[in-house]
């Protein structure tokens, strides 16, 4: 059990998909200006990211290695993602409408999220059996949440802060987010 939460917080905190991987920046940019929609794209990204991964593992496992098809993961991977993300734009048309008008484009770009791709993938690089899979893929979707709303609150700060000039705008958030990123490698020797 101790296992298992230390790689949850493992994925979640220390290798950070956003923070520490570098992955998802164009949604963790364009999608936190407002912590509502940071919020729902996080939770969104998170339900494909599970999702990815409970499907792309046995894919791997079971379909994809017996028949030596390993090199041909990257495809593949992607076009469940894309079925998925479809699967919840369709949902999001429906039960919240608000929500999928606020999303716009980028609920399109969670198919091509680097995050969904890279963490289906570490799973199988790490060489994780289908449970850990399971929580690294939660655990990772949660540091992708976690850094979501953590940047759309350092934005809405930003807005009343009093700021050079110079610094307004695109400058302060990069700085912001190299602080964040800064801020979570000191969470590197926690877990080995």
């Amino acid at each position: 059990m101790m296992e298992t939460i230390q790689l949850f917080l493992k994925s979640a905190i220390v290798d950070n998909v956003v923070f520490i991987q570098y992955l998802a920046i164009c949604p963790f940019i364009g999608m936190t200006n407002d912590t509502e929609k940071a919020t729902g794209m996080g939770l969104a990204t998170t339900f494909v990211i599970i999702l990815a991964t409970a499907v792309t593992w046995p894919l791997y496992k079971l379909v994809m290695v017996p028949l030596g098809l390993q090199f041909l993961q990257t495809l593949f991977f992607i076009l469940v993602i894309a079925s998925l993300v479809q699967l919840v734009e369709f949902f999001l048309k429906k039960s919240a409408p608000g929500l999928y008008n606020a999303m716009g484009v980028y609920l399109a770009l969670i198919t091509t999220n680097c995050a969904v791709l890279g963490v289906t993938i570490n799973c199988i690089s790490k060489n994780y059996n289908y449970t850990q899979s399971l929580v690294y893929a939660f655990g990772a979707a949660m540091g992708f949440l976690i850094a979501m709303v953590i940047m759309s609150g350092v934005r809405s700060r930003l807005r009343i802060a009093k700021i050079p000039q110079a610094f307004k705008g695109t400058p302060s958030l990069y700085i912001s987010a190299a602080l964040l990123s800064l801020a979570f490698l000191g969470f590197k020797g926690l877990i080995k």
